[in-house]
């Protein structure tokens, strides 16, 4: 690997000239800022961000850890936040859980070994106890899309309750009676919050709680989604509507409906969750709950700044739970009264 010494070898000048290339040119000559940039590009030189986060004391590098960079809406927290780091001056390096609580471990184990400047993390251990070992290093950190329990992280997130309670109130306010919840896996936060949301708006239409069927799946994608649409039409007694707790569900619901003919939302009205972008590109328009995603990533990326950047010690740092406020966005999917 070329070395800075290398560079400084071929260009005849100390390394504290190359150094002064790379990173205050304005004090260096301009035939000797050229020649030492024509030595850097003839031989490749890459300066090693790892050692100049070692003598600055600090990474240029903001982490996001997500459930599944495959959804449109992880995409668009990322946009959103990397926009912000961009602004910082610092970049984000983004990864993907899986929904898997032993990948997050592997990823948080990652961060802390590459020191990280922070991390924006929506959790996919339910347990916590990756967040609790994560702790000991002393790198902050955001919880996305998930409410802080305590007072030791800042948090943004959706009121999933509120999200819940709006899809539903609107299918029972075109008369459904009988609604089935896709609800995903059930140790997520926010897929617990949805539903009870739900219950809460059956419960606002003096309807009892076994007026929502919950069918959990084992991931949030288009697929399990299929296999959760054949599953309502195999229900002896089928309900009018089903709930999703993402859209990729409730496109994946569409899709069984589409394939064993029956007519959404004729015979069975569709709700999502998030409003991706393909809930409105669907051969039926879909009603979603929309999340405010961009803002989200943005807003999450900023809080890890004030507490990186502040004046303030990180123990004196007063962390915030950010809560955005979700919007129903009705199209043709639930649109026939009953």
């Amino acid at each position: 690997m070329v070395g800075i010494k290398d560079v400084a070898k071929h260009a005849g000048v100390s390394v504290g000239t190359v150094s002064n290339v790379i990173n205050r040119p304005d004090v260096v000559s301009e035939e000797t800022r050229h020649r030492v940039q024509s030595v850097i590009e003839r031989l490749g030189y890459v300066r090693s961000e790892s050692a100049r986060q070692l003598r600055a004391g600090q990474s240029r590098i903001m982490a996001l850890l997500v459930l599944d960079m495959g959804n449109p809406f992880f995409v668009d927290v990322a946009r959103g936040a990397e926009r912000t780091a961009r602004d910082a001056g610092l970049r984000v390096m983004m990864c993907n859980s899986g929904q898997s609580p032993s990948e997050e471990a592997e990823y948080l184990a990652l961060f802390a070994e590459q020191r990280v400047r922070g991390v924006l993390l929506t959790p996919a251990d339910a347990t916590g106890r990756n967040i609790e070992a994560f702790r000991r290093h002393a790198i902050p950190f955001v919880l996305v899309d998930r409410v802080a329990e305590g007072a030791t992280e800042c948090s943004v997130s959706v009121d999933d309750v509120l999200g819940g309670a709006l899809a539903v109130r609107h299918l029972v306010d075109t008369g459904h009676r009988s609604i089935a919840y896709v609800s995903g896996p059930p140790g997520l936060n926010q897929v617990k919050d949805r539903r009870q949301g739900a219950l809460q708006a059956l419960a606002e239409a003096g309807l009892p709680a076994s007026a929502l069927r919950e069918l959990p799946t084992e991931r949030l994608d288009v697929a399990a989604g299929r296999d959760a649409g054949a599953r309502v039409l195999g229900l002896a007694d089928r309900p009018t509507a089903v709930f999703c707790a993402n859209d990729l569900l409730a496109l994946g619901v569409l899709q069984a409906m589409y394939a064993a003919g029956v007519s959404v939302p004729e015979d069975i009205a569709i709700v999502g969750y998030d409003d991706i972008e393909f809930a409105a590109a669907a051969v039926v328009p879909l009603t979603s709950v929309r999340q405010p995603a961009v803002t989200m990533g943005a807003m999450a990326a900023e809080l890890l700044l004030e507490e990186t950047e502040g004046d303030a010690a990180p123990e004196e740092h007063e962390h915030r739970r950010v809560v955005l406020q979700p919007e129903l966005v009705v199209r043709r999917s639930s649109l026939v009264p009953r």
